[in-house]
């Protein structure tokens, strides 16, 4: 059941002895505190990403379009209904840029706290800023929309950098799982109050569009005071450079450096891709599944957002339901079989009848069961696979595609919406990326990957 740790495994020699670890209260108090960066991000995954935003920023553009259904960003005509798909896209293309250099400095400063601060509050002021987008006001909205999402994928690789040095081996898919357990519990509880807010508008004298607005407006507000308490709890590690090497050339540098060391590690690279792949499915899943509730089964707000709290809850239960699979079966196999859900489900997304509220239900049922857990275990997994003191630069790689950051996903929904018409063919397009990840993830000896970075590995993994 999963790879075990023996001297007959045939993924290679175990890795020399861990040092010893910081106290276990000073380390499960980091934990405590490093969990609520979850709880105030997330809430910009569920409400801001997949309920709200979407639907809206597509009428928005919709009001802005030509006679043809087009706007006109930079002079290039672009399908309203694929606006918001494209800036997604452009967003992570960006975060490519930004996302290893900001990784590469903080290990070179050892000062992840305060670039961790920087993009959290950049990334929340961003969001706060989408009260301000209505009427035809595209272009505010998917400026925002770019600055926020690549603040939160350069945020969430500081973030997840810290785990290997506040988590022991055999502790990281719990703590992982626990992360993400926290964060769709913040989701569903912030979703809460935002469907009573949509659903009552008229009784707090707001408009729809108002509401929306205030909607997008206080996931801003709860990502940044939330910040607050694992900026406080989380401590500083000495960086792995020189010193004065972390400034704009210097992470450069490394960042040159780095890429020429990943080559060291071809096996950590496989895992690396077959992430890539399925989790652009999974990112856009998550980010277009109002889009395709809204335009294609025609579904009220309302129902959308009932469906998606359906999902948060259901993935606190599944995020650390399959942490329990990992410890018996190993992540990668938990993760394996995640991904053959997750292509059931997107094909039974595709035979859904318009209107049909009951079956919409119950696939955002099955999906918030393989959610939280397929992703929290990727991040622990690959935690085993990377070399100690380089933590922000791989996770710099890994987290290109991390939740709402992947842009193939999004390109070849957006494209297949524009080449047909249709948004069943676009969900149905994803499919590829499950399969093509499931497959490579096949050929990942994760225990001989994790040796050969010089990490010690649990039992099962």
């Amino acid at each position: 059941m999963g790879d075990r740790l023996s001297v007959g495994n045939t993924d290679g020699p175990h890795a020399p002895a861990a040092p010893a670890a910081p106290g276990t209260a000073a380390r499960r108090r980091e934990q405590r505190g490093w969990y609520f960066y979850d709880w105030a991000i997330s809430v910009f995954s569920t409400s801001v990403i997949t309920v709200f935003l979407g639907p809206y920023l597509t009428a928005v553009a919709r009001a802005a379009a030509d006679a043809r259904g087009y706007v006109h960003p930079l002079g290039i005509p672009v399908s309203a209904g694929s606006f918001f798909a494209y800036c997604v896209s452009l967003s992570v293309l960006l975060s490519v840029l930004v996302m290893p250099l900001a990784g590469a400095a903080a290990d070179r400063s050892g000062r992840k706290k305060p670039l961790l601060g920087a993009f959290a509050y950049a990334g929340a002021g961003a969001t706060s800023g989408m009260f301000f987008l209505e009427g035809d006001r595209y272009l505010l909205g998917g400026a925002l929309l770019i600055v926020a999402n690549v603040a939160f994928g350069v945020s969430m690789v500081l973030y997840n950098a810290f785990l290997p040095q506040i988590a022991e081996p055999e502790e990281r898919d719990r703590v992982s799982s626990r992360g993400w357990a926290f964060g769709y519990a913040s989701g569903a509880l912030v979703l809460l109050a935002d469907l009573a807010l949509f659903s009552m508008h008229e009784s707090f004298g707001v408009s729809e569009g108002a509401a929306v607005r205030i909607c997008l407006a206080t996931a801003g507000l709860w990502w940044g005071g939330f910040a607050v308490i694992p900026l406080l709890r989380l401590r500083e590690r000495t960086g792995a450079g020189e010193p004065g090497a972390a400034g704009l050339g210097g992470g450069w540098r490394q960042l040159l450096a780095t890429l020429r060391d990943m080559r060291r590690y071809p096996l950590t690279l496989l895992f690396l891709v077959a992430y890539l792949v399925y989790n652009d499915g999974v990112q856009t899943v998550i980010s277009q599944a109002a889009v395709y509730g809204s335009e294609e089964l025609g579904l009220e707000q309302s129902t959308l957002i009932s469906a998606i709290l359906l999902v948060q809850v259901l993935a606190v239960a599944g995020a650390l339901g399959m942490g329990r699979l990992a410890e018996r079966f190993g992540a990668k196999r938990t993760i394996l079989g995640s991904l053959v859900a997750w292509t059931l489900t997107v094909g039974a997304g595709y035979f859904l009848p318009a209107g049909s509220t009951g079956w919409f239900f119950v696939l955002a049922a099955s999906i918030g069961l393989v959610m939280g857990g397929s992703q929290a275990l990727s991040r622990s997994l690959f935690s085993h696979l990377i070399p100690q003191g380089k933590e922000a630069e791989y996770f710099s790689a890994y987290e290109v595609s991390d939740r709402g950051t992947s842009w193939l996903g999004p390109l070849l929904f957006g494209l297949t919406y524009q080449w047909t018409g249709s948004y069943r063919d676009a969900i149905i397009s994803l499919v590829v990326f499950f399969v093509a990840g499931f497959v490579l993830l096949t050929r990942v000896p994760v225990r001989r990957a994790a040796a050969a970075a010089g990490n010690v590995t649990p039992e099962r993994i």
